[in-house]
């Protein structure tokens, strides 16, 4: 039980309506989550409002209510908080009830379109490798000091992640890195935590359908650089023309990294090839695991932001030549016949772009690429048609197929997708809605030496048709076509 001053530290409120407010069990946000003695929450969500559910918390035992509007038959018996922004109120009583956890640990965010997991996971692996204790929270998966905990959203809900940042800090984690999605700042998941450093990776196309307009999606990265406190760093890649824009009115310390330009961070491509490339950073030589402009930038960052924190630059080089990529960026995974199989989350326009350019810059004469591509449903459809362009574009032949259709028709993906591909470059494209059958099919086109980039999914080993989640990995489907060429 903790006090309602203690929670209600730093909340704006505007007004309280009841007696004397009751100790606290708990914080929710979700009424069926309600159990006797807790703070309710109701917040204005992108589909439901907590308003609604207010009835439903207090008849499950809710003693107090943060709101914005306070109902007109409010109970006698419960303490009602009024604030103007619940979702803020929100994050900052989860905070409080967790102890602040992110005042105990140095926590680093990672934001932008491309880029995240692996920055905040390759920083994980340094910290980890130098002797700390570290967490972690990515798309791909929670970590707490080695010790793995499922993901459901790339940035988890305020509950959520004060009390994982909680159990990080009673594990005696001294760092903890995290990506921090636009979704999570737009909608104040973040609200009362305290970052020792941000880092920007880029802004392309993604998330119009939530965002609606660029400019409000670029509003949304640029919220979390203008909350960082003057005592921590934001570290910025200036090849990416927002950069620039984040660090206008941050109050953090400001540091920018490049691959092409003038800044406080620089490297260079010094050779690749489809098993890593040797680097050159801040003048010092050094081989990795890792393939691709984009990563050499994604390095580059880790390298920067480990300084930033204070870790000896030698022994950052020495690790960053042994660490190895994320699961499913950039995944090699090669045939007993000589083809080299490639599987990346890449889901945007950009990232598929950056992907596709990697390869063709290390592929030679004859070889081909073969990509298989699809995109979600019940997401940005705009995307769709550019994605199909840049693939057919740059690829030998390209197969487009379903990602996740989830609600939508899986066909009805694909003609949006068609339209991108001009009428000249038809020839080269295969259409197979089944996933599965397109990988076969993408496997016995290939020749031993071409490349098969199967983009979209990742790490990922599911599947969403019609609100049901199936096993699928293409990671899986990749080694059992190879098996059966």
């Amino acid at each position: 039980m903790m006090k309602p001053e203690s929670i209600l530290r730093d909340i704006d409120v505007i007004t309280f309506k009841g007696d004397s407010p009751p100790d606290i069990s708990a914080v929710e946000f979700d009424s069926r989550k309600v159990i006797p003695g807790s703070l309710f929450v109701a917040v204005k969500g992108v589909s439901t409002d907590g308003h609604n559910y207010i009835s439903q918390a207090v008849a499950s035992g809710a003693s107090s209510v943060i709101c914005e509007t306070i109902p007109e038959n409010a109970d006698d018996k419960v303490y009602w908080i009024r604030t103007s922004d619940s979702a803020k109120a929100l994050g900052k009583a989860a905070s409080n009830f967790y102890g602040i956890p992110s005042n105990s640990l140095r926590l680093v965010g990672v934001t932008g379109t491309n880029g995240k997991t692996t920055i905040a996971t390759l920083l994980y692996n340094m910290f980890m490798r130098l002797g700390y204790k570290c967490g972690l929270f990515s798309t791909v998966c929670n970590y707490i000091n080695g010790k793995e905990l499922p993901a459901t959203h790339t940035t988890p809900d305020p509950i959520q992640l004060n009390r994982i940042l909680s159990e990080m800090v009673d594990a005696g984690c001294d760092y903890a890195f995290m990506e921090v999605s636009s979704h999570s700042v737009d909608q104040k998941r973040i609200a009362g935590l305290k970052f020792a450093g941000g880092i920007f990776t880029n802004l392309t196309h993604d998330h119009l359908d939530y965002h609606k307009t660029f400019d409000n999606y670029l509003a949304a990265k640029k919220g979390f650089f203008d909350s960082l406190e003057p005592s921590a760093f934001a570290l910025v890649n200036i090849d990416d023309r927002n950069g620039k824009v984040m660090l206008q009115n941050c109050r953090a310390s400001h540091s920018t990294f490049s691959v092409r330009s003038m800044a406080d961070f620089r490297c260079s491509i010094l050779e690749q090839g489809f098993t890593g490339m040797g680097m050159k950073i801040q003048g010092e030589e050094v081989w990795t695991r890792f393939i691709g402009d984009y990563n050499a930038s994604n390095l580059l960052a880790v390298y920067a932001a480990s300084s930033l924190l204070g870790a000896d630059k030698r022994e950052i080089l020495t690790i960053l030549s042994d660490l190895n990529p994320v699961a499913g960026r950039l995944e090699v995974i090669k045939s007993p016949g000589g083809i080299s199989g490639i599987v990346d989350y890449a889901h945007t326009p950009d990232a598929l772009s950056n992907v596709i350019e990697t390869i063709n810059k290390i592929r030679q004469g004859s070889v081909q690429l073969i990509t298989v591509v699809g995109a979600g449903g019940d997401r940005d459809r705009t995307k769709r048609p550019k994605m199909a362009a840049i693939s057919a574009e740059g690829s030998s032949k390209v197969i487009l197929t379903s990602d996740n259709p989830r609600t939508e028709d899986p066909e009805k993906i694909l003609d949006d997708m068609e339209e991108g591909i001009s009428p000249e470059l038809r020839k080269k494209r295969l259409r197979i809605a089944d996933r599965r059958e397109a990988i076969r099919t993408a496997v016995m086109l290939a020749s031993p030496g071409d490349v098969i980039l199967i983009a979209g999914k990742g790490h990922e080993n599911y599947q969403e048709i019609k609100g049901v989640k199936y096993h699928f990995d293409d990671r899986e489907e990749l080694r059992k076509a190879f098996e059966t060429k």
